[in-house]
């Protein structure tokens, strides 16, 4: 790990000088003005403070920012990560979410230093589009108290949310409903050339905080902002954590594989837009690090966030320098600027998140998979979305990616059989010609993987063969094949040899060839009975049957 790190932080910091320095320093105060509203907003959002959304970005930057796996990474508080974190903190507790959090850090860890986080690359794309939008629906729901000032539905899930909230069964506060849509007016309406330099949700929350000042709107505020990194409510070991892990095993696995799906996905967003190679285990090391951390701060976990991290290179922002130097700006923030973001509205903070929650939908994904019509992918993303939205992160990856596997092994079953009797008028081989047609030579064309799932349809294309006196199969189009496939080929081989005839293979790929040596078949059918293509397997069947 910190060879590694070492050889990392070389070539990244190879040849840096004063001008590379300014534009970091530039790049990190803008991405601590876009991270600020959202530290506030994600630390509320997660079931815990203001403070603590501070205290995890300023941690995350220092600490995760430090360790990085690439140079454009910025850590903190997301949207995702808070919502699961909401449903853990009503269920077990601030303590149930350090707990979940030190511990997740810990697998996090694990999965960067043994080098398996490759693995999360294995989901599908419609999966982890539908978990997004999963969580957007979460977070955007989570918000319509604030948004409407209203008490807080007690429904199980945020689709049954949903609907409580659309019987409009209550008075809606048109106070704070203004003081949030200023703030996404701010977030959606601001000219680009000024949010390159300003973020529309930090002016937003500088006009909504003024507006209800200035009207004196009696509103829920966000409180004191400690102003210390070490926090009175935190992570202690005296906490009795080994007690509590078998009752959240659940939440860590989902914390566990969101810290990790999240942070490689930004990692691989930006690897494409910089250019710059993304050490996967490295950050996950970085981040299974800063995870267990900063539960002992109060703080909550954290993922690399796209959002901040794509400002950090939009900016100029040229190696992890700027991680650091947003997280200085957030520490200032909370020793000087404290007093003034204790009275920031919370409708505000709605304002932020629900417009968070509707940008961070990916939509061009979703309107690429609607409009080219891929029905299975579009299934997987319904279902996965739909999950997340009322069951909890591991169900619904996993749901998602046992449809996906379904519709998958569904689409593989269709194995394609295409069988042609020798009918050449001529065959130019070796120099060699074969003329006429012979009803005892015929070749089978196979495309598709053969399967436990391809094996009815493979069954079914042969129910009517009698038998050849010679069957070729043409197996270029076949890239692998397991037990029942070879079954599938044993039982043509019998069946050959019934009818006192033989079966030739060609065209066999590498890996088809390694299972079949491997089950012994090779030997079974005989090696001179394997060809390279199907003239050379039709040329040596008719020498064989004497037509040459």
């Amino acid at each position: 790990m910190i060879t590694t790190l070492i050889q990392l932080v070389r070539e990244e910091f190879s040849g840096y000088s004063l001008s590379t320095l300014q534009k970091d320093v530039l790049a990190g105060l803008t991405v601590g003005a876009v991270a600020l509203p959202l530290a506030l907003a994600f630390g509320i959002a997660s079931g815990s403070t203001a403070a603590a959304g501070l205290v995890t970005a300023i941690l995350s930057g220092l600490i995760i920012g430090t360790l990085s796996g690439a140079p454009y990474q910025i850590s903190g508080p997301t949207g995702a990560m808070s919502a699961v974190l909401i449903l853990i903190a009503h269920k077990f507790g601030m303590e149930g979410v350090w707990i979940t959090g030190f511990a997740s850090g810990v697998l996090i860890l694990l999965i960067g230093i043994f080098k398996v986080g490759r693995m999360v690359t294995l989901i599908p794309a419609s999966v982890i589009t539908g978990f997004t939008s999963g969580i957007a629906i979460i977070i955007f729901v989570g918000q319509i108290q604030n948004f409407l000032g209203t008490p807080a539905s007690t429904a199980d899930n945020s689709i049954t949310k949903l609907f409580d909230y659309l019987r409009f069964n209550y008075t809606p506060n048109w106070q704070t409903i203004i003081t949030a849509s200023v703030v996404m007016a701010m977030i959606f309406l601001m000219p680009k050339r000024i949010n390159k330099r300003v973020p529309g949700s930090l002016i937003g929350l500088i006009l909504a905080t003024l507006l209800v000042f200035a009207f004196g709107w009696q509103e829920p505020v966000i409180g004191d902002i400690p102003r210390t990194l070490l926090l009175d409510q935190r992570l202690t070991f005296s906490t009795g954590i080994s007690s509590r892990l078998p009752e959240l095993l659940v939440p860590i696995l989902s914390i566990t594989a969101l810290g990790a799906i999240e942070s490689l996905l930004c990692g691989v967003a930006l690897q494409e837009s910089t250019g710059k190679k993304l050490n996967g285990d490295q950050e996950l090391i970085a981040q299974g690090i800063g995870n267990m951390i900063m539960p002992l701060f109060g703080g909550v976990p954290a993922t690399a966030a796209i959002a901040r991290s794509s400002v950090g290179v939009a900016s100029g922002g040229q190696t992890r320098v700027v991680s650091i130097v947003h997280a200085l700006m957030l520490l200032m923030c909370v020793f000087v600027l404290g007093p003034v973001l204790a009275k920031v509205p919370l409708a505000a903070l709605a304002g932020v998140l629900m417009a968070t929650a509707i940008r961070m939908n990916d939509w061009d994904e979703i309107r690429w998979l609607i409009g080219h019509r891929f029905k299975s992918s579009l299934i997987a993303f319904f279902v996965t979305m739909l999950a997340t939205a009322a069951l909890d992160l591991t169900q619904a990856i996993l749901l998602g990616m046992l449809i996906s596997m379904l519709l998958f092994v569904y689409r593989s079953s269709n194995v394609q059989v295409e069988r042609k009797d020798v009918d050449v008028t001529r065959l130019q081989s070796r120099g060699h010609s074969v003329a006429s047609v012979h009803p005892d030579i015929s070749v089978v064309y196979l495309t598709g993987p053969m399967f436990f799932g391809a094996a009815p349809a493979f069954r079914q294309a042969f129910a009517g063969h009698g038998g050849n006196r010679v069957l070729i199969l043409s197996m270029r189009g076949v890239p692998l094949i397991d037990v029942s496939g070879i079954r599938l080929v044993e039982e043509l081989l019998n069946k050959q040899r019934q009818c006192e005839g033989s079966l030739m293979l060609c065209a066999v790929q590498p890996n088809v060839q390694r299972v079949l040596d491997r089950c012994h078949l090779t030997d079974e059918i005989g090696k001179t009975n394997f060809f390279w293509s199907a003239d050379q397997a039709i040329l040596a069947a008719s020498q064989r049957l004497g037509m040459m």
